[in-house]
């Protein structure tokens, strides 16, 4: 396969390093839960170079049990909820799912296999991406398959396809169509809708009682994953977020962080956008990002940053002519 047709491939498997093709590597069960506030517990995702992502998950006590947002990608993040949860004696009552990147909804398909009355409070664009986007991922799976027999990622792009093909468990069963309070378990929450930012269809929600504010792929570290955003639209996004009274940002990727880490990273965003519309080079851009994020990033993905910005991002996404999702303006 081509050096064009393997970074297509990377792409369409959401969030990843792009050549060569990811690992489908279980994310490590070893990360329990880890209390950001109380009642809200936050659950680390694995990201790192060759290997496919799971996003971050948070839990949050309702009144008669657990509300998660967002259940990663790999069945050992799946595994850390459930163990949690079963732990706590409660029951899981509800998803949210910031949005559809398989990196943040495979996980309902165990969790609502064993806990089949939790409700699913996502954006109707999983809908739309079962017959768009991601059937164009399946098929390309599949010629993948057919082309490559032997090779040693067939089990990695079988799973994604089992994955593609549980997204009935994706669909919401009480869609977000529109910002406001919402009541999950007897626990208000304010959900917000972003249609032109990540996904077509990015929700965040804020807890208002302890001031945490959950915000999928909006944010997301080492760098902006710009898969299949709208980057103009998505910086517009980020400032909506900052008339949120939030103390800690859970961004869909990396640690959490406060409000002037939120801001740096706002910031860089901008940054990022302005170098890549000039005459900078992408190993340029890739510095002035690191440089403006600070220590967002740690030391030990730096690497990892600059092979997904300077190998990827910057050349493929931001400079040159990729397929604008129809959910972006013009």
């Amino acid at each position: 396969m081509s050096l064009r047709g393997r970074c297509l491939a990377a792409v369409l498997s959401l969030l990843c390093a792009c050549v060569p093709l990811p690992k489908d590597v279980p994310a490590a069960t070893d990360k329990s839960a880890r209390r950001i506030a109380k009642d809200v517990y936050f659950i680390p995702g694995r990201f790192v170079a060759g290997e496919q992502p799971d996003g971050t998950s948070v839990l949050l006590r309702g009144r008669t049990g657990w509300i998660v947002i967002d259940t990663g990608r790999h069945a050992g993040h799946a595994e850390t909820i459930e163990a949690f949860v079963e732990g706590s004696g409660a029951p899981l009552v509800a998803l949210v799912n910031t949005h559809w990147h398989l990196d943040h909804v495979s996980g309902n398909l165990p969790l609502r296999a064993t806990h089949p009355r939790a409700e699913v409070h996502a954006s109707t664009q999983v809908v739309a991406e079962r017959n768009g986007f991601l059937a164009r991922y399946r098929t390309q799976l599949e010629t993948l398959l057919h082309e490559r027999v032997d090779d040693p990622q067939v089990p990695a792009w079988r799973n994604e396809i089992a994955r593609i093909d549980g997204a009935r468990a994706f669909e919401p069963t009480h869609p977000v169509d529109t910002g406001g309070m919402r009541t999950l378990d007897g626990r208000p929450l304010r959900l917000g809708l972003q249609r032109e930012a990540v996904s077509g269809g990015d929700v965040w929600v804020f807890d208002p009682g302890t001031r945490v504010l959950v915000a999928g792929d909006l944010v997301t570290l080492p760098v902006p994953l710009l898969d299949t955003a709208c980057p103009g639209t998505w910086a517009e996004g980020l400032a909506s977020l900052e008339g949120v009274p939030f103390e800690v940002l859970v961004p869909g990727h990396g640690e959490p962080m406060g409000r002037a880490g939120f801001q740096r990273y706002r910031a860089a965003f901008r940054g990022l956008l302005a170098c890549a519309a000039g005459p900078g080079s992408d190993a340029a851009c890739t510095d002035a990002w690191l440089a403006d994020v600070g220590d967002l990033v740690p030391t030990a993905q730096r690497a990892h940053a600059r092979q997904l910005l300077q190998g990827y991002y910057l050349p493929q996404r931001l400079r040159g002519r990729p397929e604008r999702p129809a959910y972006c303006p013009p």
